[in-house]
């Protein structure tokens, strides 16, 4: 007997062969590979998204979004072929921020590209491509922003920037196992009805939050009021033309520029709205934990949820007591983004649940029924 025969024969009666060939033979396995892998990428995508948006508040708040004044170029060069060398200043920022929007541009075209030919589900499939326009769209609205110097289309550039991180993080958390282990959650459906619900409203109102925000930094002034938690001194601030004529007197005074009432009432609202959603995650999180005690991960992010209202609540005072500092405005910016994110998956768990069980019941029905399931 030759060795090579004697050696594969020891492989063979270790189980070493066999080990190897069960998983190249079981599709299964293969698929869960790839799923993984799908959802580890999307995952990622998720989080260049994040780091785009910072990268955005911080431009913003450092007031430097026109340091770059010609789009698609950077001063007349390639983007990609900028020199590091004149990566200074404000240009620093825009030339970063342009970067890290090209790369997620170049993520989401394979995230598309990898869903469409791998993922069964259609509607997921259909999230992809939908994920695909809005980020060429994005591109085009940040371009536009340079060209045309309009304040409003900055705006509206932050508040899908928004949008297009909740919908990048429902793709990942479809694409997770976690996801289809959800259909075998049993709970009442009128207790997690109870639930979906308020979720869905605060995730809005959470985007609301974040367009009031973005209305206020785009209008690339001082803060309307500089004092917290009251406002001029007030619980209520005072609009009328006198008080405003001391107020802006005194800002002038400091090199400050002139306020409004719309720009008070504006930071007023944002305050306002702040308290109310701090309330309302409180309150779900209660309800969660009451009626949900059979769905440990709603139970974490509930809590986590309330964590990061508390977090925001003190970052938005310290934006105000620093005088909008860049660091702390940038990360007051990236938290909201991230309870948005919390808001979405907690949305959306919490709806796949209803819809297996709601399903669940109706299929239940029709068998006691007698009638065909298929």
């Amino acid at each position: 007997m030759t060795a090579a025969v004697y050696d594969r024969r020891i492989y063979f009666h270790r189980g070493y062969f066999p080990t190897v060939n069960r998983s190249a033979a079981n599709p299964a396995v293969v698929g869960d590979r790839r799923n993984r892998w799908l959802n580890i990428f999307a995952w990622f995508t998720c989080i260049m998204t994040l780091f785009l948006i910072c990268s955005g508040g911080m431009v913003t708040s450092k007031g430097v979004g026109l340091a770059v004044p010609d789009w698609p170029t950077t001063f007349g060069y390639n983007m990609f072929l900028f020199p590091v060398s004149k990566w200074v200043g404000g240009i620093l920022f825009e030339h970063i921020h342009r970067l890290i929007a090209s790369a997620v541009g170049f993520l989401t075209i394979i995230l598309a590209i990898w869903l469409w030919c791998s993922e069964p589900r259609k509607w997921v499939r259909n999230l992809g491509v939908i994920a695909l326009g809005l980020v060429i769209l994005q591109g085009v609205l940040g371009g536009l922003r340079v060209t045309m110097l309009k304040d409003e289309i900055g705006i509206f550039h932050a508040c899908l920037g928004q949008g297009f991180l909740g919908l990048l993080v429902v793709i990942a958390l479809v694409t997770t196992k976690f996801w289809r282990s959800l259909s075998n959650v049993v709970v009442v459906p009128k207790k997690i009805a109870s639930i979906t619900k308020p979720a869905i409203a605060i995730s809005l109102a959470i985007y609301a939050q974040l367009a009031l925000g973005a209305t206020m930094r785009h209008q690339h002034r001082d803060l309307a009021i500089l004092d917290f938690p009251t406002a001029n001194g007030a619980w209520i601030p005072n609009t009328s033309a006198t008080a405003l004529a001391r107020i802006n007197a005194w800002r002038d005074a400091r090199g400050l520029s002139d306020v409004d009432a719309f720009q008070i009432w504006l930071q007023m609202a944002h305050r306002f709205v702040a308290f109310i959603i701090a309330g309302a995650v409180v309150a779900f999180s209660l309800r969660v934990w009451r009626d949900a005690q059979g769905v440990p991960a709603l139970k974490r992010l509930s809590i986590l949820w309330v964590a990061l209202v508390a977090c925001q609540l003190t970052l938005g005072a310290w934006t105000i007591w620093s005088n909008k500092a860049a660091d702390v405005a940038t990360a007051h910016v990236a938290v909201g983004a991230i309870m948005l994110s919390f808001g979405v998956s907690i949305s959306a768990t919490s709806w796949r649940i209803l819809r297996a069980q709601t399903s669940g019941r109706s299929t239940s029905i029709f068998q006691a029924k007698g009638m065909v399931v298929s």
